[in-house]
């Protein structure tokens, strides 16, 4: 059976860098961070981490309220970065309702603070006398996917992958699957999550969260420096709108770049730490799936969230895979560890820079650790096209994601 080419004809983001594609690969590519200290963990006890990065200036009322009432915040900042996405591919309204249009959209929960809120009176008197009807609607875990099918008309096929950190990542390369197969033409997918003192919580107690920068917020999140010390996390959207090749140029749509290889694949070695032999099986499968030898690689887009066991793990399965051939950097310096929607982001920005011919470095990398030599480690901005990048991300219960992306060029 031949596959369909698969392309991507647009993006949309939400994040504490910008609320667009355009803002956030600017600031990227400036090194600027969205990290900031956050007063309202003070009040959460035990909690040590202070910082986050957080997104602001959206207006709720942008949203036509019949379809506002069933969202929460990752609802929304979904829907946001779904428009961005559809009309950046100058999409067509008519083909939304076809039924060969979908959403693969992913969280990490429901919504976190919509069930804090109920919780919160439900046990002053355990009554449900002043639930509101759409209350469900924003805990469920499909509830961004199905808030953005439901508010833009989609009726093709819906998912909701909830893998943590490798959501979004997963989120993509199903959709590629699903258009190679012939199964949709169009797909938005990606992945949101919204910030909650839970979510840094629950990297706090595993040590995991970055507490020494709590007076000095942009210098937190450091992936791969010998000063890291854990996550910095944050919240916001990303999406892209990813289409048969055929189907784009049909209808004259603007080709971004192709989607060649993808894999996803369980570490059953533990479900808490990171393991070098999985990533490297995972990067190895989605390289067999593009077609392409490792040497071919000329850019990689870490996962690098900035703890200790991960980044060490990640250069050392990198390392193993191309040595120090090709060029490595991490966003999560300037954005945190947005979770679910790291993958869709940081996949979005890393497209635009292909298409500028310039690649953001890591941010924070002042002195990189000795555990994290071998691989050729972006510390400057560096100016190049790359024809194949590699996009990793790896989340906690051994979900490993790897997705191969092609320049495009014109047939």
């Amino acid at each position: 059976m031949a596959l369909e080419p698969v392309v991507i004809t647009g993006a949309g983001v939400i994040s504490a860098l910008g609320h667009s594609l355009e803002t956030l690969t600017s600031a990227l590519l400036r090194g600027e961070s969205g990290v900031r200290y956050v007063p309202e963990l003070e009040h959460v006890g035990g909690l040590r981490s202070r910082v986050a990065a957080l997104v602001d200036g959206i207006d709720p009322k942008q949203i036509p309220r019949r379809f506002r009432r069933s969202m929460s915040r990752m609802s929304m900042y979904a829907y946001l970065a779904s428009v961005q996405a559809l009309e950046m591919g100058e999409f067509p309204e008519e083909y939304l309702a076809n039924g060969r249009t979908g959403v693969i959209i992913g969280s990490t929960l429901g919504s976190t603070e919509t069930s804090e809120r109920f919780f919160a009176d439900y046990f002053t008197d355990h009554s449900l006398e002043r639930m509101r009807s759409g209350l469900f609607f924003q805990l469920m875990g499909h509830s961004c996917a199905a808030n953005v099918a439901q508010s833009l008309g989609i009726t093709g096929r819906v998912l909701a992958p909830a893998s943590a950190c490798a959501t979004s990542c997963q989120a993509v390369g199903y959709a590629y699957e699903q258009i190679a197969f012939g199964r949709q033409d169009a797909i938005l997918c990606g992945g949101a999550d919204e910030f909650h003192p839970l979510t840094v919580a629950t990297f706090d107690i595993l040590h995991a969260a970055s507490t020494a920068y709590n007076e000095d917020p942009q210098q937190a999140s450091r992936p791969f420096d010998a000063a890291r010390d854990g996550v910095v996390c944050g919240e916001g959207s990303g999406v892209l709108l990813l289409e048969s090749k055929k189907s784009a140029l049909q209808r004259g749509a603007p080709i971004l770049a192709e989607v060649v290889g993808f894999a996803t694949t369980s570490d059953t070695s533990s479900i808490a730490n990171p393991d070098v032999n999985a990533m490297y099986t995972c990067m190895r499968l989605a390289l067999e799936d593009a077609g392409i030898e490792a040497h071919e690689l000329e850019y990689a887009n870490a996962h690098a969230t900035s703890t200790m066991q991960g980044d060490i793990a990640e250069v050392q399965a990198l390392a193993q895979l191309f040595g120090d051939k090709v060029p490595v950097s991490s966003f999560k310096g300037h954005l945190g560890h947005t979770l679910a929607a790291s993958g869709a982001i940081e996949l979005g920005a890393t497209v635009a820079m292909m298409r500028r011919g310039e690649i953001a470095a890591t941010r924070n990398l002042h002195t990189i650790d000795p555990q994290c030599s071998g691989v050729s480690l972006l510390q400057r901005n560096l100016q190049i096209s790359p024809k194949y990048v590699l996009k990793n991300n790896f989340a906690m219960g051994g979900i490993n994601c790897t997705i191969i992306l092609r320049s495009y060029t014109h047939d």
